[in-house]
């Protein structure tokens, strides 16, 4: 199967050149819907508990040992993935993560004690699917490495397909808030609308659905890669080893505590107000602003270096955050949502872009959940403090969560912007494959090494 790769022109490749790609519909379509879970478990999780508990405290706790599950074992898998397939992994995942929802659930319904509840949601976080990840792996494998390129270091007649990279890491941020929009609506809507374990049991049905339709999708999964090899020839450890990965888990754990604050603070404030239904449309509207922004920011074409635009979104995000825990009225809450979400897609964005800047492609599916997982812990974090401060000082007081964990994310990321650059750090960048023209790495010399956007 050839890889379609774009000309080397001024012109940005776009979103229609992307989904061109040979192949690329066939995994999007069940990609989709098999990340929808993500989306409704935790926030299913935290309606159900606090149903059958009366505390979001509890409900948070809860909600928190899922993502913490899920950040822990999330690697791992990614790690699996890279080594024996994406289905070998994803086809036993999906099954167990289905029963491990409904012993939560189950569990949740009955009133077990805190401390059975905090049991069954290990397994329930420790096996979600990594749809997400294995999608973008994908997309790395196609454009830069696809079936046509013998050993995956390149993609098949040119640059072109590398250039689209950075089009790829905006449309999955863009697919990844479009789930934010439709999934925590559906939670809602299932669990004040239908049963308080209704959102639950739709996210194990989408789950089981989704992943093996996903699963089934083999022509445009990335080969194994039994050993895993960096430029001198010694097995690659982990994408944990590069020095750049660890700066962004950072900055992707301050971007999951706004995840994770601003859903459980929106569910209080609205349960406050006596208005529990109206929680999926504001987190619908907080995560559309991402979803917008992820658009815009997509079809620009920027001239700066990916790490100076990190640090200019983090510190975006950091200032969007900052009015939130004073706001009392519905409208209000909405716009400052709005822009909270706007400022999450350049961040989630350039971080993915220098992700796949930076690691071999035989540890791609790794590097991406690392980042995935530390989303997953720094929501988990988020929602558990958030709803300790809410049953404490009340609904407003969880909304100063996102704003102290991107504070310290950001000045984390302002002291190791270094790191950051291809080669930076001790252990340099890990790549096999060199600087190509027209990805942006070194060695690039297309139009486009100055400063600021430019629309494409």
């Amino acid at each position: 199967m050839a890889t379609t790769v774009t000309p080397v022109t001024n012109r940005k490749p776009g979103y229609r050149d992307l989904l061109r790609t040979p192949g690329a519909w066939t995994f999007l379509l069940p990609g989709f819907l098999a990340r929808q879970p993500f989306a409704m478990l935790t926030l299913g999780i935290v309606l159900l508990v606090e149903d059958t508990t009366g505390s979001f405290g509890t409900a948070g706790v809860v909600s928190a040992v899922t993502g913490v599950s899920m950040a822990l074992f999330a690697p791992r898998s990614g790690r699996l993935a890279d080594r024996f397939g994406q289905r070998a992994v994803l086809v036993p995942g999906v099954l167990l993560h289905a029963a491990a929802v409904g012993v939560l659930a189950a569990l949740a319904l009955s009133r077990a004690p805190l401390w059975a509840l905090l049991l069954a949601a290990v397994p329930a976080g420790a096996s979600v699917p990594q749809v997400g990840p294995m999608v973008r792996a994908r997309w790395a494998h196609l454009l830069r490495g696809g079936p046509d390129s013998p050993d995956g270091s390149g993609p098949p007649g040119g640059p072109g397909g590398a250039r689209l990279l950075s089009t790829a890491a905006a449309f999955e941020s863009v697919t990844d808030e479009l789930t934010f929009v439709i999934g925590p609506v559906l939670a809602t809507a299932l669990c004040t609308g239908v049963h308080p374990a209704a959102g639950l049991a739709a996210e194990a049905a989408l789950t089981v659905v989704g992943g093996l339709l996903f699963a089934a999708q083999r022509r445009t999964a990335p080969p194994a890669h039994r050993r895993a090899r960096g430029a001198d020839g010694a097995p690659h450890a982990s994408a944990l080893s590069v020095p750049g990965v660890r700066v962004l888990i950072v900055a992707f754990l301050g971007i999951g505590a706004v995840f994770g604050g601003m859903q459980v603070s929106m569910a209080a404030f609205t349960d406050s107000i006596g208005q529990p239904g109206l929680n999926g449309v504001l987190y619908g509207i907080f995560a559309a602003g991402n979803m917008l922004a992820g658009l815009v920011f997509g079809a620009l074409t920027w001239r700066s270096a990916p790490q100076r635009r990190l640090l200019a979104a983090y510190a975006l995000l950091t200032l969007t955050t900052a009015p939130l825990w004073a706001v009392d009225v519905v409208p209000l809450l909405a716009v400052l949502g709005l822009l909270t979400g706007m400022g999450i897609a350049p961040s989630l964005i350039t971080g993915f872009t220098l992700v796949e800047r930076l690691v071999p492609a035989g540890v791609r599916t790794e590097a991406f959940t690392w980042m995935a997982g530390a989303v997953a812990l720094g929501q988990a974090v988020a929602a558990s403090a958030a709803g300790q401060l809410t049953d404490g000082f009340g609904a407003s007081a969880g909304f100063t969560v996102p704003l102290a964990a991107t504070a310290l994310a950001l000045v984390t990321v302002a002291a190791l912007r270094g790191w950051l650059k291809p080669g930076g750090g001790q252990e340099g960048d890990g790549r096999t494959d060199g600087g190509k023209a027209g990805d942006g790495r070194p060695g690039d010399r297309r139009p486009g090494d100055g400063k600021g956007p430019r629309a494409g």
